[in-house]
């Protein structure tokens, strides 16, 4: 645990002391950022610099809870081969000695600005909370500038995360907040010289805009535009199961709209989770140099089965997944995998699969794989397709089912959405993780799974006739240089 001032040295102690670990741990992600030690959350300052990008994370080196979060950072010049950064702020001034939350980066007269929340609790464990700015020269060490908006009348100290941009002139930030009726919103501030920021108030929420009730707390806003509509990104937290939606502890996704950055005000129609897997929260986005809105979000949960994952006995837990480019189609966003990421390809495996009911077809596969199945015929009665014994994909012509094996005890969980035609499948295997593209990204569903180690097998099983083509490629291992 953190002692004195010396964080990073403590920090660099840490990984040292952890690479034995990782070099023997079969679940150790290839292709996925994740914590050279300790505990990774959410993906934050997202951003691409002087043709680098850049991925900061809530980092936690010293445990695999969620105690005091420092700011790790990786960088690339081409989304594959990550390099570990030294950490870019840790909880040591006055108003972030509990924690340096989530937050947002953007470039401004040629330098790096990094805007996040400072959690402070005192004795007692009451929590303060201060939106906090830090500027680098070079993207890689940073200097603190201190708080620049503090908490407004009317909410609580769970008031956080915030997302700065450019529009019409001004610089905006949007944050996730609850008020003080225990209602969760999202919320906006406006600057003309990132310094001085002038609270507004909220753009949406729980019971505003016609919503309704809708959770007790709104975390990770981000809000942009996207083919001509505005989409506000928003992790709700308190919404309960309804149907086959809303199964995670906390969900993600977003709303479609039009903001008006004037009068700000924001208009907007339903929620629509982002994901329908098991793992996948507080997703950010960015631009990059070629106009591409990208996505990463963390590939967990805090939930009741986290420290049950068997990564915990590795000293680390958790990883981020991997990049995807947002468009629109109609009034959905879909997701894409980032076209460098064919890059890790470097052998395929071709399969005409015709299977009619009750027959199966297998295949050996690779931990590190991708796999692409486009479907020549229309599904009616489904079929079962297991990767590596654990995940199963399932489909019956209606629903689109994934169950996985519980990380503890006996027995399968299960997520599953409605479906009405299934043309294609993208699957991203890494060695304890599977991240599932339907229909071109319609649909996705990410989770971390943890399958026997010698399990390296795909096994379609159809219920009624199957026709498809199958590719599967082998994946380059080792693209994260995690000790500098």
């Amino acid at each position: 645990m953190f002692q004195d001032s010396d964080y990073q040295t403590q920090i660099d102690a840490e990984i040292s002391d952890n690479v034995q670990n990782l070099e023997i741990d079969p679940y150790r992600l290839d292709y996925h950022l994740m914590p050279p030690v300790g505990l990774l959350n959410d993906p934050n300052g997202l951003i691409k610099l002087n043709g680098t990008y850049h991925v900061f994370f809530q980092w936690n080196p010293f445990e695999t809870t969620h105690g005091k979060k420092a700011w790790g950072h990786y960088t690339s010049s081409d989304l594959i081969n990550w390099t570990l950064e030294p950490a870019a702020l840790v909880p040591d001034a006055w108003y972030d000695k509990n924690g340096c939350y989530s937050g947002s980066a953007i470039e401004h007269d040629g330098k790096m600005y990094l805007f996040y929340t400072g959690n402070v609790k005192d004795d007692e464990d009451r929590r303060s909370t201060y939106q906090c700015m830090a500027v680098s020269n070079d993207g890689i060490h940073f200097e603190k500038k201190g708080p620049v908006l503090h908490l407004p009348d009317g909410y609580t100290p769970h008031f956080r995360d915030p997302k700065v941009w450019k529009t019409d002139g001004q610089w905006l930030m949007i944050l996730g907040a609850q008020n003080e009726q225990g209602h969760g919103e999202a919320v906006i501030a406006a600057s003309e010289n990132l310094v001085d920021w002038d609270f507004i108030g909220p753009i949406a929420g729980s019971n505003i805009n016609n919503l309704g009730d809708f959770g007790y707390m709104w975390e990770c806003p981000d809000l942009f535009e996207l083919d001509g509509r505005d989409i506000l990104i928003v992790c709700p937290q308190g919404l309960e199961a309804d149907g086959d939606k809303y199964h995670n502890l906390f969900q993600a996704g977003y709303f479609t709209g039009a903001f008006d950055s004037s009068m700000y005000t924001y208009s907007h129609e339903d929620f629509t989770e982002l994901d329908r897997g098991f793992d996948f929260y507080a997703p950010q986005t960015f631009i990059d140099e070629a106009g591409r809105r990208i996505l990463l979000a963390w590939m967990g949960i805090t939930d009741d089965d986290e420290q049950d994952q068997p990564t915990i006995g590795r000293d680390w837990i958790h990883g981020l997944t991997i990049p995807r480019v947002l468009e629109m189609k109609g009034d959905r966003v879909i997701q894409t995998p980032a076209p460098e990421l064919q890059k890790l390809r470097y052998e395929r495996v071709s399969h005409a699969v015709m299977l009619n009911p009750e027959t199966s077809f297998h295949a050996g596969i690779e931990p590190l794989s991708e796999i692409s199945v486009e479907f020549k015929n229309d599904i009616m009665d489904g079929f079962e397709l297991v990767l590596r014994n654990d995940v199963k994909v399932i489909y019956d012509g209606q629903r689109f089912i994934i169950e996985r094996r519980k990380f503890s005890g006996e027995g399968r969980e299960q997520r599953a959405f409605q479906l009405e035609q299934l043309a294609n499948l993208r699957i991203f295997l890494d060695r304890s993780s599977v991240e599932i593209f339907i229909n071109g990204g319609e649909e996705v569903c990410s989770s971390r799974f943890f399958p026997e180690v010698d399990e390296r097998n795909i096994e379609l099983k159809a219920h009624g006739a199957v026709q498809c083509e199958m590719n599967v490629w082998n994946l380059k291992e080792n693209t994260i240089d995690m000790y500098g």
